[in-house]
């Protein structure tokens, strides 16, 4: 305490230099890993979940010219306000197929995931 007290102008400033840092570090991170901001493309396949409380739906994206297609799975909540959430990025691939393993398990192109919490993304 008496480190801040005595140097007021080196603290504030040392807190917002690791402001700005966690700033870019999550820019970074939104910008190339998550796969939360990612756009649906075509539908390839749907599938509700056996107590009807999840439907997963997978789209094909186009990459364009440069590169090859992939697969977005999409999570969404039937009955309840959430929304959607993309917990599943595959590259190099157009197949989507859903199977689902139980209420709470999805398996996608044979990667499995317990929803709502898990994603999955090739990168990682």
């Amino acid at each position: 305490m008496r480190f801040i007290k005595k140097h007021p102008y080196i603290t504030g400033s040392l807190v917002a230099f690791v402001t700005l840092l966690i700033l870019i570090a999550y820019f970074i991170y939104w910008a190339f890993f998550s796969i939360a901001r990612l756009e649906p493309g075509e539908l390839i396949a749907e599938e509700t979940s056996p107590n009807g409380e999840y439907t997963v739906k997978t789209y094909l994206n186009n990459g364009g010219a440069t590169v090859d297609f992939a697969v977005l799975g999409v999570l969404e909540f039937e009955n309840s306000f959430k929304g959607s959430k993309n917990i599943y990025w595959q590259y190099e691939t157009t197949e989507g197929n859903i199977e689902w393993q139980d209420e709470d398990t999805v398996k996608i192109n044979n990667i499995e995931l317990d929803v709502p919490g898990e994603e999955y993304d090739y990168r990682r």
